[in-house]
């Protein structure tokens, strides 16, 4: 019999009740550490104080209007995001999903007011995730997303992660509208691109006249240490940038920010969104900005990734017959496995550790941005529970 809520997840054998901080409580009552953080999406934790204060006080007035009237929490945020940010205008998006959606229009039109219609072909790479929708399955172009779905949105350039040559001589034709690029990958196994790699990209684009699109929606929001990842890359800034995730702190939130220029294109009727940039979205997403954007709690979100980063090398040293390397930037840090990750993310279920697994045999760590010193511990502690209980299958012990 086909189940009500469609089988598109195989979905742990957990359910949860309610949450606090780093923690997830059970509708058995038992407690979950939870390193996943809803894969980056509660950067501030479970049921924050703050978030709880601004989402109660903004239901008490209004949740909903559309977009045909003015919303001064829309503004409030979008004001907050362009003095703090490259970009000089932002669209607000219910998911990452919808903020792709919106930054391959975005650059398709820029060059079709250019007097440029043929320029519309973007260049991806292998590895890469930006979403499950036409333009994000056809973007990343893997078997994996796109089977069974063709036929795909044309228009995309696939291209091997991290390969310049082929990004060379690829980006030289004058139908590239853009590059779109994860500065860190999420999905595909926490692949940071170094920062002369962002910097070249920069460089390149400048060059040919693309736009540069990156997709922050896992990596962004504070995740690296940095309010976006891009930032640790001096001098490559992008053009559009896909925001998600984090910016809602656990409320259904993205943005599309751009510079003017890449905007452009972008006038009254040529898109929209029905919900995106609801009163009730934008007033928990300032909140979470004035948070997460502050220079004092950025530094902490450093300082606690380079512990977590220490304990789990040590890890990796303890049990070398499990985990080979670790990966990553900030609290966005991957396990690379010699077993199969799934494995190990469920023999944390038994540890009561929540991880999240990706592609490339990684389980990820991305544990709320407000983790304490105690969590790591403890969070390190479990795996190492976990890992020993694994060693001792893998020997027949």
């Amino acid at each position: 019999m086909t189940p009500s809520v469609l089988p598109t997840y195989n979905r742990a054998p957990l359910a949860f009740d309610r949450g606090e901080g780093t923690w997830l409580i059970a509708t058995d009552g038992a407690r979950y550490l939870d390193m996943g953080a809803g894969i980056a999406v509660n950067a501030l934790g479970h049921a924050h104080p703050a978030l709880v204060a601004a989402l109660t006080e903004q239901a008490g007035k209004l949740w909903h209007l559309s977009n045909l009237y003015q919303i001064p929490e829309q503004v409030a945020l979008a004001d907050a995001l362009v003095e703090k940010t490259f970009a000089d205008t932002v669209f607000f998006t219910n998911s990452g999903t919808e903020s792709c959606e919106l930054a391959v229009k975005m650059a398709r039109k820029y060059w079709y007011d250019k007097g440029q219609p043929d320029r519309v072909n973007i260049v991806t790479f292998s590895g890469a995730f930006h979403g499950r929708s036409s333009a994000g399955i056809a973007a990343a172009g893997s078997d994996k997303m796109t089977k069974g779905f063709g036929p795909l949105l044309p228009g995309f350039i696939h291209l091997p992660f991290g390969t310049h040559d082929a990004l060379l001589q690829n980006t030289m034709d004058d139908t590239i509208a853009a590059i779109l690029v994860e500065p860190v990958q999420g999905e595909g196994g926490i692949r940071p691109l170094p920062a002369p790699c962002l910097r070249g990209l920069r460089e390149l684009c400048d060059a040919t006249g693309a736009l540069l699109i990156y997709d922050e929606v896992q990596c962004g929001m504070g995740r690296t240490g940095r309010l976006f990842a891009h930032e640790w890359a001096e001098g490559a800034a992008p053009d559009i940038m896909m925001v998600a995730k984090g910016i809602g702190g656990g409320f259904p939130l993205g943005a599309v920010l751009a510079t003017g220029n890449a905007a452009s294109g972008m006038t009254a009727g040529t898109h929209g969104s029905t919900y995106g940039g609801n009163p009730l979205a934008c007033a928990v997403g300032k909140a979470v900005l004035d948070i997460v954007a502050e220079p004092a709690f950025l530094e902490e979100v450093g300082r606690k990734a380079g512990l977590l980063r220490q304990r789990l090398e040590g890890l990796v040293d303890s049990h070398p017959e499990v985990f080979e390397t670790v990966r990553g930037q900030g609290l966005m840090l991957g396990l690379k496995c010699k077993v199969t990750n799934t494995d190990v993310v469920h023999a944390g279920y038994a540890q009561r550790l929540l991880t999240v697994p990706a592609a490339d045999n990684v389980v990820r760590l991305l544990p709320p941005l407000t983790i304490t010193d105690d969590e790591i511990a403890e969070a390190v502690a479990r795996l190492d529970a976990a890992a020993t209980a694994l060693s001792g299958k893998e020997t027949g012990q």
